[in-house]
Parts: C-alpha cells; structure tokens; sequence
C-alpha cells in the first residue's frame, strides 16, 4: 500500500479508496498499512496527500499513529516542505490532550525549527492559535536567544510575532533581551533585527517603550542616515510629540484607544509622485493622479504594500482619519489643496479637515492652503 501511495496515479486511487472506508476492520487495514512509513509518506509529493486525507477522514483516535510520528520527528517533518503543512494539519484535526502533546514536542524544538525557512512557519502557526497555554511557553523558549534569532532572517519573523501575540510579562522580557548595549546598535543596524526592535517599540508597555527609547537615543545620531535609522527616528520623534502633547503628534499604537489608527502602518517613503493638471470644471486646477501615498503594512512584514489615496479617501468614512494622517503627516501643500477638493467628501467633511489642516475655506475658489 505504501507503494501505491508513492506513485503518482496510485496515490489519488488510495485516496479514493479512503474516503470510502468506514468499517473497523478496514480503517484498521489503513492504519496498519501506513503505520511505519508515516514520515517518509510526509516527505513524498504524492505520499503526503495520502496522509493529509487519513487527517481528514479518520477520527482522531483513529490517526493517533500519524501523530506519534510527527510529533517524535517532528524536526525532520517540520523542516520539510511538504512536511510543515502537514504538521499544522494536524494539530488542526487532534484533539485537546493529542494537540497538547504535539505543541510540547514543537515547543522542546522551537530553536531549531524557526530558523529554517519551512519551519518558522510551524511555530508561527503556534502563536496565531491564540491560545496562552501554547504560545506563551513557546515564546518564553526564545529566552536567551533573543537577539540572535533576530538578526536571521526566518527566525527575526517569530520574535516579532512572539512580542505581538505574548502577554505582558513575556513581551516585556523578550524586550529586555534586545535592550542590552552590547548588542542593540547591531540590532539596529541589522536588515532583519531592525524590524524586531520597531516592533518592541510599537508594542511595549509605557514604561518598557520608555526604557527602550532611552537606549536608543545615544545610538541615533550614528545611524540616523541609514534606511532604518530613519524609520527609527521617527517613531522617536513621535514618541516625543505625544509626550509633549503637540498638535499632529500621533500616539503609538499600544496606547491608543480601541478603533483609532496609529502610525505604525504607514511608511515615510513615496514611490509616486503626484499627477496635477488643470481641470476647467474645478474650481481648483487640480485633481488627483497616481499618488502612491504610503507604504501600507506594517513594519514587521518586511515588505512594501503601496495604496492609492485616491482610492483610500473615496471609500467609507471609516477610511477618512487613516487619509487624514497621511495628509496630516505631509508636507506638500499640492497634496493638501488636491485632498481637500475630492468630490467624495462633502462640506462638512472638508471643513472639518481644513481646521485641522489650519486652511481656510472660500466657496469661490475651494480651499487654500495656508499652514500656519
């Protein structure tokens, strides 16, 4: 039988032939057929469907002889191709004591699996369970090796994740990790531990955020010129304008109220420059282009989204305050006088965003832009 799983035409017939069993005797057949090659059958294109349809079509006491073979190698399954979609199968169909025993073994093997490119993936499956009695041993196993797993690449993706998805006490340790001297001017110069430490930033508890900052402020002024340096920079001087409560300052996302939008979303760079051009049926000879507004996405995800604010500010009013940060946050009185005569929103609307824009309004010739 496990030839006939191996084989390209063979493995969809077996599979058939699954779905179809429902007898003791016959489910027994099954499992004592596969029992023994569970873990080659993973590794196999064509074996591991085989598997996947046992997951789904036996009960879980049925499959408890897939599960003792994943879990006692789950290393050689879990940083396998195939074989990390199969692992988070099945603890998706095990039960409560058999998931249990699947995420201890994962958790006694976390170091080892989030630094492969395949199994990151396992253990960041873990921590999106949401479920504290597996992901917060699984992110206290990191305890030590905090600052080294953040400067590689897949393993930087589940410190990040582990300081999102941990309590506080957990979080605030994982931080204290990254705060260490001797290591946080390479961390900060670092193209994958960067993301870690403006996570820590986004994520910490006022009193660790304040910590953190404090350590990076002696290091700034030496990479403030670099790409990440930058982005750092301006969480700081944020961080600071909320502190001092001036007008515009946007508070970091771990002490905002529920439903409000903080900066951390949004990017400093443009990849787009703004279309203008002279619109005889507008008051104002201007109208919105191409404006790639803001890398969307967040700093942890290693990669760039970019959006139309055109679009993002004709859509629901829900949109508006995420437009109005951006617009807030610019400096280009063009971009502002082409914003603030968008068809989409109506008087009140523009109104409102004029005052906090400091415009002035004139129903002859729209807004005019005149910061103070």
């Amino acid at each position: 039988m496990v030839k006939i799983a191996l084989n390209q035409h063979g493995t969809r017939a077996l599979q058939k032939m699954i779905e179809f069993i429902s007898t003791p005797e016959q489910i027994q057949i099954i499992t004592e057929a596969l029992r023994f090659e569970v873990v080659p059958l993973i590794q196999d294109l064509n074996g591991n469907h085989v598997i996947q349809k046992c997951l789904n079509h036996l009960s879980p006491e049925d499959a408890q002889f897939i599960f003792d073979a994943v879990g006692t190698s789950c290393v050689i399954v879990g940083t396998h191709r195939h074989g990390c979609c199969v692992l988070q199968r099945c603890i998706d169909h095990a039960s409560g004591h058999q998931k249990g025993a699947l995420v201890q073994h994962i958790t006694m093997n976390a170091f080892t699996l989030v630094q492969d490119p395949f199994g990151n993936y396992v253990v960041q499956y873990i921590l999106d369970l949401g479920e504290p009695a597996f992901s917060q041993p699984l992110a206290q196993s990191f305890l030590g090796n905090v600052a080294a797993l953040s400067r590689q690449k897949f393993s930087s993706n589940v410190i990040e994740k582990s300081i999102r998805t941990g309590d506080d006490a957990t979080r605030r340790a994982l931080i204290d990790e990254i705060m260490n001297p001797a290591d946080l001017e390479k961390l900060l110069r670092d193209s994958y531990a960067n993301y870690v430490v403006q996570t820590a930033m986004d994520y910490a508890d006022p009193e660790t955020k304040a910590r953190l900052i404090d350590n990076i402020r002696p290091i700034l002024q030496s990479i403030r010129h670099t790409p990440y340096g930058r982005r750092i920079s301006g969480k700081i001087q944020d961080y600071d304008n909320h502190l001092n409560g001036m007008p515009g300052s946007m508070s970091p996302p771990s002490v905002l109220p529920p439903g409000q939008i903080g900066t951390t979303p949004f990017r400093t760079s443009r990849s787009n420059t703004i279309t203008s051009y002279t619109s005889t049926g507008s008051p104002v000879g201007h109208q919105v282009g191409n404006y790639g507004a803001a890398s969307m996405g967040s700093p942890n995800a290693h990669n760039r989204h970019h959006g139309s604010l055109n679009t993002m500010l004709a859509q629901a009013p829900s949109s508006r305050p995420m437009a109005m940060a951006l617009v807030r946050s610019s400096s280009s009185s063009a971009m502002l006088r082409v914003v603030l005569t968008l068809p989409t929103w109506d008087t009140t609307d523009r109104i409102l965003l004029s005052r906090s824009l400091h415009c002035t309004f004139s129903n002859e010739i729209g807004f005019q832009h005149s910061i103070a």
